[in-house]
């Protein structure tokens, strides 16, 4: 729960960056937000959701900068929290494990590793060492609602 870059609890490193985890998005299918095996929490796939609305629509490298898709992915990970939370609370979290980032690409667009780092960075702001993690960036043709970025994340819980 504590680590170099903070001392005290993960929601009070949240309260200390000036962030609040929002609601827990509604599931579009039969799906759960969060499960957890053990002591490894999966979230499914976020979306950069606001209130149900995806914020960043569209493909990078065409209409999307990557500016505003890394910040999509930084509410991603913002959104994976919330589901952690919601599911075991997110003091419990021990470290981040594994990131997946998918963004929707014009072609010829290779930059998806910058576009994830918004979600990457954002974990090392919250856990500092325990949020370093494993990593993939994928790029495809398209993602759920239009949406630009798509991430799911693996935590270690206590």
């Amino acid at each position: 729960m504590t680590n170099s870059a903070t001392t005290g609890t993960w929601t009070e490193r949240l309260h200390l960056l000036g962030t609040e985890l929002p609601p827990v998005a509604v599931p579009a299918a039969a799906y759960l937000p969060a499960v957890r095996t053990g002591d490894l929490v999966y979230t499914s796939g976020q979306l950069p959701l606001v209130g149900g609305t995806c914020t960043c629509t569209g493909k990078v490298g065409g209409s999307v900068s990557v500016a505003d898709a890394s910040a999509a992915a930084r509410l991603c990970a913002l959104n994976a929290l919330a589901a952690v939370d919601d599911l075991v609370g997110i003091d419990n979290i021990v470290r981040a494990v594994k990131v997946v980032g998918f963004v929707a690409s014009a072609e010829g667009f290779t930059q998806q590793p910058v576009v994830i780092n918004g979600a990457s960075d954002f974990l090392v702001e919250v856990f500092g060492d325990a949020g370093r993690h494993a990593r993939s960036a994928i790029g495809l043709a398209e993602l759920p609602r239009g949406s630009a970025v798509e991430v799911e994340f693996v935590f270690e819980v206590r």
